[in-house]
Order: structure tokens, then C-alpha cells, then sequence
């Protein structure tokens, strides 16, 4: 029962990641850097105060960590930008695109096979993409909204390419493999803030600074650790069903505090997505 309550609170702070960047004035890239920063640096610590002890695994896999963790930092560059542009529900939803993605990045990187069932998961998540894009209720959706729809589903495309990545890399204590992807995230945001020049022109205010701390604390560092301490305790099942709280939180906030509501249309598009992404967690 602990670790499932762990879990689902984990999924809850996912959840609101969405209603945080709409109330940051920094930019995307540095909110990405200091998810990293903040997240691998608490990890760094609970892994020191739990006296965890952690094998460092050998160089070529330390390259391949940092390789998806420097996919990951630009998945979060285009989410915050997807949040950005379009209403959280649209974004998050089109994020859960990825595993739709991924069976398509499997069947041509990892040579697995496409099944019925695969088929039909991307049947009912490219159906659920039209519905929610609204362009059968009012036509062509807005310029912002497709650029933020855009965003989201090249997050959704880099999010697929990181599990790519990461079903190559075996026999890796958890703990190891997250801090080493989330400090590369952080590393290959740090030269695009620098040359940009968004960390010397950011909004730095208290307010700012206390949403900055609190997302690469409790919404990167303390949600990872929930999430992975939790995963021993779970069967798999489990955890593929209640993951699921995530876009659901994120649909109750949005429509809570932004007023952001998905159509009759819209909830059906989101209910095949969500369909096609518990389909294809099944065994």
C-alpha cells in the first residue's frame, strides 16, 4: 500500500508540471536547466543520506545515459514550449502520442515486428490527434496551437527515442542511470541558454525563483524518487494502469485554475489516445 500511495503522488506531481509553466515568466530552455540541476542534486544527496551505494557503470554506458538524458533536456525544451502555445490538456495529451511513436521507432530501430495489436494502438492514437486538434468542430486550428501542437509531439518523438535508448541499457541501478540522464539534460541546455542569452535576460523574481526550485525539486528530484522507490513494490500492471493519474491531473488542473476544458470531441480523442497508450502496456 506504501509504495502504491508513493506512486500515485509521483503521478500527481507530474500531473501539475503544466499549471507550473504557465505561471513562470522564465523561459523553457532554463526552466529544462534547472529541472536537470535541481533533480540530479537532490537525487546526489538522498542517494548520499540513504547510504545507497551505486556501482558506476562502465564508459560506454555512461555515453549512452548521457545521450538520452540529452534527449530528455530537449524533450522538456519542447514540452514547456507546448504548454506555452497551446492549453495544457492539448499538450499533454499529444505528448502521450509517444507510444504510438515507439512502436513505430521499434519497428524500424529495434526490428520489432508490427502486430494487430500495434497497429491499433496507432490507429486509435492518430484518430484521438485529430479529434483533439479540433479541426473537425471548428477547422484548422490556430497558428499558436499548431505550433504548440508541434512542440508537443516532438516532445512526444524525443520522449519515444529516450525508452529507444534506454531498452539498450541493461543491468543499471536506477538511481545511477536518472542522475546521469539528468545532469546530460542539464548539460546540453546549458550552452543554448549561454548563446541564446535567455539566462542573462530571464525574469528573475521570487516568485519565479520559487517555481523554478520547487519544479526541479519536488516536481523532478523528490517525483523521481516516489516514482523509481515505488517500483519494486508494484507489479507491472499496476504501474502501467496508474500512470494514467498524470494526464488526468493534469486535465483536472488545467480546467480548475486555467479554465482550460477539453470539447465533447476533445474528450473523446483523449480517451483514445489514453486507450491506445494502455493497450499497448498490456502483455
Amino acid at each position: 500500500m506504501k509504495d502504491l500511495l508513493s506512486f500515485i503522488i509521483a503521478m500527481i506531481i507530474f500531473g501539475s508540471i503544466g499549471i507550473l509553466r504557465r505561471f513562470s515568466p522564465l523561459s523553457s530552455a532554463v526552466i529544462a536547466f534547472f529541472r536537470g540541476v535541481l533533480g540530479s542534486l537532490f537525487l546526489l544527496i538522498l542517494v548520499k543520506l540513504t547510504h545507497r551505494h551505486i556501482a558506476r557503470p562502465d564508459s560506454k554506458t555512461i555515453i549512452k545515459l548521457a545521450l538520452s538524458g540529452a534527449f530528455l533536456g530537449i524533450n522538456w525544451l519542447f514540452l514547456f514550449e507546448a504548454y506555452n502555445f497551446t492549453s495544457v490538456p492539448a499538450a499533454t495529451l499529444f505528448c502521450y502520442t509517444n507510444p504510438a511513436i515507439v512502436i513505430i521507432l521499434s519497428a524500424v530501430f529495434l526490428n520489432e515486428k508490427l502486430t494487430a495489436k500495434k497497429l491499433l494502438c496507432l490507429f486509435l492514437s492518430l484518430t484521438g490527434m485529430v479529434l483533439i486538434s479540433g479541426i473537425l468542430e471548428s477547422g484548422l486550428p490556430s497558428h499558436k496551437d499548431i505550433k504548440g501542437i508541434l512542440c508537443a509531439l516532438g516532445s512526444a518523438s524525443l520522449y519515444a527515442s529516450v525508452i529507444i535508448m534506454n531498452k539498450r541499457v541493461n543491468n543499471v541501478e536506477i538511481y545511477a542511470k536518472t542522475i546521469i540522464q539528468l545532469s546530460a539534460s542539464a548539460l546540453v541546455m546549458l550552452p543554448y541558454i549561454i548563446f541564446t542569452g535567455e539566462f542573462a535576460s530571464g525574469e528573475f523574481s521570487i516568485t519565479s525563483l520559487a517555481l523554478l526550485i520547487y519544479t526541479g525539486i519536488v516536481n523532478t528530484g523528490i517525483a523521481y524518487a516516489l516514482y523509481f522507490g515505488s517500483m519494486r513494490g508494484l507489479s507491472a500492471g499496476t504501474i502501467a494502469f496508474f500512470s494514467y493519474i498524470d494526464p488526468v491531473t493534469a486535465l483536472i488542473l488545467s480546467s480548475l485554475i486555467l479554465s482550460e476544458s477539453l470539447t465533447f470531441t476533445g474528450l473523446a480523442g483523449a480517451l483514445l489516445i489514453l486507450a491506445s497508450s494502455i493497450i499497448s502496456e498490456r502483455s
